[in-house]
């Protein structure tokens, strides 16, 4: 979650693909692909307090219909905590994936 968050906003590319690319990597987990090794759930939080900072700070400015802000949040939250929840079973050796998923 490097870089520049003005690119994590929810109107920007990796503002929509994040949360794609974290559902991506918790189906290839629960598939038990080996070599596969997600980073520690306070590594993964980290990202999930970032990425909300940023989408917090930007939502509003589009506008949307405060139900769909809430659902969205919901939704953004429990993607970040599965995901967190899924590592606690796949910390160790850290597989090529893993480390592509540090750099998001």
């Amino acid at each position: 979650m490097a870089g520049d968050p003005v690119e994590l906003e929810p109107d920007e590319y990796w503002g929509v693909a994040v949360p794609c690319d974290l559902e991506l990597l918790l189906v290839l987990v629960r598939q038990g692909w080996v070599g596969l090794a997600l980073p520690s759930p306070e590594v993964i939080r980290g990202w999930q307090e970032r990425f909300l900072g940023v989408w917090e700070r930007a939502i509003d400015g589009l506008e949307p219909d405060p139900a769909y802000k809430d659902e969205r949040r919901v939704v953004l939250n429990e993607t970040f905590e599965r995901l967190a929840e899924a590592s606690v079973g796949s910390v160790g050796s850290v597989g090529s994936v893993a480390n592509g998923v540090t750099s998001l």
